[in-house]
């Protein structure tokens, strides 16, 4: 096992250290400027578009369709999971606190490729089995034309699949199973991760078995109540530290650029490994780029692709800027950091200094809450791609699959399931990235017609 994690490690090395970081990096700038900074220039219509219409009831529209919020609530849904959490965490080690100044940083121009992702799935969805349905499979065949463009998608598909349905949700039972044991631990109850895992799966089941509808309608009430929750208890953790937070923001600013001044010239973390946690840290957080939640954009019943676009921009908003920075913070400003531990571990010592023997299991119950319904959209966005390649007979084996990689992630080691996850994450974000430069005309054309 520690042999497949080093392999996989060293081709990570090599795809997030400079090849990834280029291209996600630049078509987010690339799309900033060709789009005059739209994640700035239209935020408030933006935020206008997510809550104006408010509801926790939906919509009823055409199978498989969502409304504006539902989209917007499985997009964030799937964005705000373990990577606000045990990733924040494990950007903290693995690149020090400047790692977070490139997440920021990234995903100010994520907010512009997610604008471009969103705006493309509405512009090509089509109607398929009597369902309506989208994303970049479509708008990579209307980029690249003839078997070179089928095959690109097929490949998107595959990836993704791979990505989210199976090492990622590997990746979300490993981190709720991890979260639990360290509150088992502290009180000498022994439940194995496993029996996490299982209870997970049966739960997931549940959700899968009714489709889109179900989906949509508990993620749209999943994700306000959790995303309140934390976003109280981590302001209490904060505030209780309240002096400490200049010296945060100076850790992340001056570790962005001299990680060596705050982490010590022994520890081994250089610019270059501050920039690659922060970015792909910040990728597994917020997707934008990666291809994933264009599935939930496409669905949504828009005015038209400008308005999803300038909505999908805002969960990127709330997944960095918000809710990742509340764990940040949270660690940073309870000295959590020089605690030894990491992943979920450090989250849950960071909160306990403040809540005690309530800490860990309220980050337990948080990331339990953010992690699963992370899971629930992922298999969603994952089917849509196995409906694609093999048709609907096929969804039942997929779903039971990934069923079976949420039990056995649940008992993994944590460093080769993130190794993996950000493996395949990065070969879906090629593909991705490809189609999105190709069709930045069409993009721009949305943008600069709707805006009128």
């Amino acid at each position: 096992m520690e042999t497949l994690t080093n392999y996989v490690a060293s081709a990570n090395s090599w795809l997030w250290n400079i090849f990834l970081i280029i291209l996600l990096c630049g078509t987010g700038i690339y799309y900033t400027i060709r789009l005059r900074f739209i994640q700035v220039r239209k935020f408030t219509e933006g935020f206008r578009l997510v809550f104006g219409n408010f509801t926790l009831k939906g919509k009823k529209g055409k199978k498989g369709e969502m409304s504006t919020f539902q989209s917007i609530a499985t997009a964030i849904a799937a964005q705000v999971g373990t990577g606000n959490l045990a990733g924040a965490a494990t950007a903290l080690i693995g690149g020090g606190p400047g790692a977070i100044f490139w997440m920021w940083l990234s995903a100010f121009f994520g907010m512009a490729t997610i604008y471009a992702e969103a705006s493309l799935a509405q512009e090509y969805k089509t109607e398929k089995d009597g369902e309506v349905t989208g994303g970049p499979i479509y708008y990579i065949q209307a980029a690249f034309k003839g078997s070179f463009g089928k095959t690109l998608a097929a490949i998107f598909a595959v990836f993704i699949i791979l990505a989210l349905g199976f090492m990622g949700n590997m990746v979300q039972s490993n981190s709720i199973g991890a979260a639990f044991a360290e509150v088992f631990q502290a009180r000498n109850i022994n439940i194995p991760p496993v029996a996490i895992g299982i209870v997970l799966a049966l739960v997931a089941a549940v959700i899968f078995i009714g489709g889109t509808s179900r989906l949509a309608s508990v993620v749209e009430k999943i994700v306000p109540i959790m995303a309140g929750v934390y976003i109280v208890g981590s302001l209490i953790v904060i505030l209780s530290n309240v002096t400490m937070i200049p010296e945060a923001f100076r850790q992340i600013i001056v570790g962005a650029f001299n990680p060596a001044a705050i982490v010590g010239g022994g520890a081994g973390i250089a610019v270059k490994h501050a920039i690659r946690y922060g970015v792909a840290r910040g990728l597994f957080s917020n997707e934008a780029g990666m291809g994933s939640t264009p599935h939930a954009h496409a669905r949504a019943t828009a005015e038209n692709p400008h308005s999803q676009g300038l909505a999908a921009m805002i969960s990127v908003f709330i997944d960095t800027f918000i809710i990742l920075n509340l764990t940040v913070f949270s660690i940073l400003t309870t000295g959590a950091l020089e605690s030894g531990k990491s992943g979920t571990a450090l989250a849950q010592y960071a909160f306990s200094t403040v809540f005690g023997g309530f800490g860990d299991i309220f980050i337990a119950i948080c990331l339990l809450f953010f992690a699963f319904s992370t899971i629930l959209g992922w298999h969603f966005f994952g089917e849509i791609n196995v409906k694609y390649l093999f048709g609907k007979k096929a969804v039942k084996a997929y779903s039971l699959l990934v069923l079976v990689f949420i039990i056995v992630g649940s008992t993994l080691k944590v460093n080769l399931v993130w190794e993996l996850a950000d493996f395949f994450n990065g070969l879906m974000v090629i593909p991705n990235a490809m189609a999105l430069l190709a069709l930045s005309g069409v993009v721009a054309g949305i943008c600069k017609k709707y805006s009128k």
